[in-house]
């Protein structure tokens, strides 16, 4: 057993939706935290290596739920990237810069959907970003019951099956499932994997969640029957907030401009008549029935989407907790599904809530939990297994 490292934090937020403790400290044995006591308990002998962070505070690793690595969140489209036009070496820059942007907003887990051919498997195993970013890659099933699991599903963590258009797509899935379609592929096909499916409205949800599915992303305008049902059977609901909001900041910037979080990118086009209306109502319908889902006991994650035009890789995340405190949720609360609830879904044992016997990873920001989650947008350090992360210096 190696020597125990002692952590004083002025205030803790564990991941539980408890909430927070203030003045304890952390004992940290071979990178698992051993116990959690009060500051005044610190039992501190000659010798032992104590880090100070008494001025800040704690939190769970952060979890996207669901991002695009192989693409730049640029409006401009000249500015992107895609697995089609990108040569692999290009591709593979392009998701080491987007892991570090991650690591940098203190995301250390990711789910990704867009890697058929296993690129971003590989390229992580290669490069020194895959070793600061916990990830869990998507594979296809098949489209109807005649054909096999789809290419690239071998090792993969998960399945994503999109059963509708995503809210902000201008078409939907080609080609689109049938209902008996989605059932058998659920039955005969996932194994032991979890499967989450994209879908909007009453149907398309009704549908999905009696096909059993795992999870459902996006989920908008589902209405009260499909949420109870969640609640009834614990899927997991990755509501997608941020892609509303993206959508209305780039209509009410009347097509010129949209200003996204901290950077502004162009947006080419002109204005969609009613866009901004539709927009509007759009989210604010989703912030709606996130109010429900926490009132229903709903289980809820973050997965921004980020690599979608305007969704900035790891910055989004903070954005959408933003978005889960103004549906009603509190700040703990959208600290544990932006954290815990993610990590345990996509089997991310080294993330997680911060308590006794797991794993002490976790970020400190300056500060009191009021300056939260703004805060978590300029992290002071990422700590892995109880010590600073010896990548935080290289990509900030």
């Amino acid at each position: 057993m190696g020597a125990t490292r002692f952590i004083l934090a002025g205030y803790l937020i564990d991941g539980s939706g408890a909430g927070a403790r203030k003045q304890v400290f952390l004992a940290v044995t071979d990178g698992r935290i051993a116990a959690i006591g009060a500051a005044t308990d610190l039992p501190v002998h000659a010798g032992a290596a104590v880090d100070d962070l008494s001025h800040g505070t704690l939190v769970p690793a952060l979890v996207d739920g669901s991002v695009v690595l192989t693409r730049s969140p640029a409006m401009d489209p000249r500015m992107r990237t895609s697995r089609e036009e990108a040569e692999n070496a290009q591709q593979v820059a392009l998701i080491g810069r987007h892991l570090r942007y991650c690591h940098a907003h203190g995301v250390l887990g990711v789910a990704v959907s867009d890697d058929p051919s296993g690129l971003v498997g590989r390229s992580v195993a290669e490069t020194t970003e895959g070793g600061i970013v916990a990830l869990r890659t998507s594979g296809r099933l098949c489209q109807s019951r005649d054909d096999g699991v789809g290419s690239g599903s071998s090792g993969r963590d998960f399945f994503k099956i999109g059963y509708s258009a995503d809210i902000d797509a201008e078409e939907g899935p080609m080609p689109r499932l049938r209902q008996e379609d989605l059932r058998y592929i659920l039955l005969h096909h996932k194994g032991g994997n979890k499967v989450v499916v994209v879908a909007n409205g009453r149907q398309a949800v009704a549908e999905a969640l009696a096909a059993g599915c795992d999870a459902i992303e996006q989920g908008y305008r589902m209405g009260e029957d499909n949420l109870r049902t969640m609640a009834a059977r614990q899927v997991l609901w990755i509501p997608s907030l941020v892609r509303a909001k993206n959508g209305l900041d780039g209509a009410a910037s009347g097509g010129e401009v949209c200003c996204r979080f901290s950077q502004r990118y162009v947006a080419p086009g002109k204005p969609i008549p009613g866009a901004e209306v539709f927009w509007k109502q759009t989210l604010a319908d989703q912030l709606a029935q996130l109010r429900q889902a926490r009132a229903l006991g709903v289980p809820t994650a973050v997965g921004t989407g980020a690599g979608n035009p305007g969704i900035l890789h790891g910055e989004s995340v903070v954005e959408e907790m933003k978005l889960f405190i103004k549906a009603g949720y509190s700040l703990e609360e959208s600290i544990r599904s932006a954290s815990v609830q993610g990590a345990g879904f996509f089997g991310m044992a080294n993330l997680g809530a911060l308590t006794v016997g797991q794993r002490a990873t976790f970020l400190v920001t300056r500060g009191t939990p009021q300056q939260l989650p703004r805060k978590l947008a300029y992290l002071e350090n990422v700590y892995i297994d109880g010590a600073p992360s010896s990548a935080s210096g290289k990509i900030r």
